[in-house]
This record gives C-alpha cells, structure tokens and sequence, in this order.
C-alpha cells in the first residue's frame, strides 16, 4: 500500500514550507519600531515597580532589584548580542497598577518587569511573554484575626490594590455571594498592609507571593498572617509592545533558554528561597508545583 500522501497534499506542504520560509526571511530582515529604536539609540526602557516584593523592588540605595528585574537584565543581554550591540544602556522607569498597562501599550516602556497577570482582557492591548511565575489571590490578616476564608469578610472592610486582578475578583465575588463586603481600591500594596496593620480594613487581597514579601519587609511579621484559598490562579508575565512580534520573539527565546538551562531556577531561588535585600530575610517559597509544571513545556499561551 502506497503511504505517500496524494499530489495535491504535497504541492500544499512544499508550498506552505516555502511561505514560511519566506516569512520568516522577512520576520528576520525586517526590524519593527521597538528593535529599530533600541539599535538607534543603545537604549531599553524597563518599568518597575517600588514594592512588588520579590519581583520587582527598591533597595536601600532605591536602585530596582528583584527577580523580575534579573530575567530582564538577561533579555538585555540578550538583546545586545542579537542586535551585535558593544553596549545596551538600561533606563528605569517607575510604574504603578494604574499606569504599567499604558505605559507599554503607548511605547513609555519597553519591557515592564514585575507582577503582571496575563489574561485575555489586557492581551488585547499588550503583549506577555512566557509567564516567570504562576500564584494566586489570598487574604493578608492580623494574626490575632479569627478570619479564615472570603466569607469572614461579610460585613467587613477588605482591601486590594487599584488596576488588579485580585481586587476585580474580589469584587465578582462579593457580588455573587452577596457578603456585603467593604471593598476599598488602594493605590499601592504597602498601603494595603499599613491599612491591615492599623485596624482600617479587617484584610488584604493580593497575589499570594506578594503578600509573603511584603510581610517579610514589615518591621514585625509576626503581626500578619495569610489565609483562605486561593481566589484566583494567575500566570504572571513581562508585559511588552504588540507592535514588534520579532522583538517579543528575542524576549521568549531568552526565557526559553533561561529555563531549559535552568538558570532560571538559579534566579527564582535567589528571589524566593534565598535571604534577599533589604532585611535579609528569606521567604522561604521553593518553586511550587504550578510552575514546574508549566515550565516542563515553556509557552506564552495562557488559557484565561
């Protein structure tokens, strides 16, 4: 039995192999605006953020640090080489949850390295590379709170940052359950730490992880404490420009090595399991399951 496929399949195949060639010849000799620029200039813009503990953080000399920061300072590198640059100068800029989704969309930033969620809703205006980290929204409480779980909030004042995921879910979810909950938008993370340590709101809602940071960085994290379920599962990704798919294609081809060689793993350790600045207190968060998983075939495909 003849197994080789009929002529008019192998006239399609030679001819689909040959425009993607094709494409591919003009992907490559073709740079879009991001990669036009950083040649031109010797520049990348990278936004941060000043209390996204562990991602993405000011030290005590307000220099950014973190490990968001760390995986863009290897797709710097990365980038240098590709465009057979001697140097490529990195320029910071401070960003907010109000403000990181526009700042990459309107060109202000060329990577934003942080905290992001990646979800349907902000990839119509930006684009995400491979997720670096996969958590989910908890309750940050005063130790001495008998509150477990969303549903101890009935009633009460709950926190959560401006321009989030965690507070959008919140609000969907006291909503449909009708808790009668008091929701408050904060404009930082920190705030929303100081409102629970002082008695203004009854809890905190935020990506588990940053919650672990941001009571590592209080003066006395005994005073704090997590707890509920998770509310939401959220890939988090480097945000980037849709304008320059050959830009994003040097971002993700980096983060692919970086975790195949696992020197990803190396970096995530540093950040999380590791002391870190400025306190020198270590968090104490091996890589969870989520990630591991999802790192065994590395994609920026991202279900949500």
């Amino acid at each position: 039995m003849n197994s080789s496929p009929p002529p008019t399949i192998r006239r399609w195949s030679r001819s689909a192999a040959w425009a993607l060639a094709l494409g591919l010849a003009v992907s490559s000799a073709q740079a879009g605006p991001v990669l036009d620029r950083i040649k031109a200039n010797g520049r990348l813009v990278i936004g941060h953020r000043d209390a996204s503990v562990p991602f993405s953080y000011l030290d005590d000399d307000r220099k950014p640090v973190g490990y968001a920061i760390d995986l863009c300072l290897k797709i710097t590198e990365a980038l240098r080489k590709k465009l057979s640059l001697t140097s490529l100068a990195v320029d910071y800029v401070p960003l907010t949850s109000a403000t990181r989704i526009a700042a990459v969309a309107d060109g202000k930033v060329d990577l934003e390295c942080e905290s992001t969620t990646n979800n349907a809703e902000r990839r119509q205006k930006v684009a995400f590379a491979v997720p670096h980290y996969i958590t989910g929204a908890r309750y940050l409480v005063r130790a001495d709170s008998p509150i477990q779980e969303l549903t101890g909030f009935e009633g009460k004042t709950l926190a959560s940052t401006a321009g989030t995921t965690p507070l959008k879910a919140v609000i969907g979810a006291n909503r449909e359950r009708l808790l009668g909950i008091r929701i408050v938008e904060v404009p930082d993370h920190v705030r929303g730490v100081e409102m629970v340590e002082k008695g203004e709101a009854d809890g905190f809602v935020m990506d588990e992880v940053l919650l672990v940071g941001l009571v590592a960085s209080r003066p006395d994290p005994s005073r704090l404490k997590l707890v509920g379920k998770y509310l939401t599962t959220e890939a988090l990704g480097i945000m980037l420009p849709k304008t320059d798919p050959e830009f994003k294609q040097i971002v993700d081809a980096e983060l692919r090595r970086l975790i195949h060689s696992r020197e990803a793993n190396a970096i995530h350790d540093r950040w999380f399991v590791q002391p870190i600045p400025p306190k020198g207190r270590a968090l104490g968060l091996p890589m969870n399951y989520l990630l591991k998983d999802f790192w065994k075939y590395p994609s920026d495909f991202v279900p949500n």
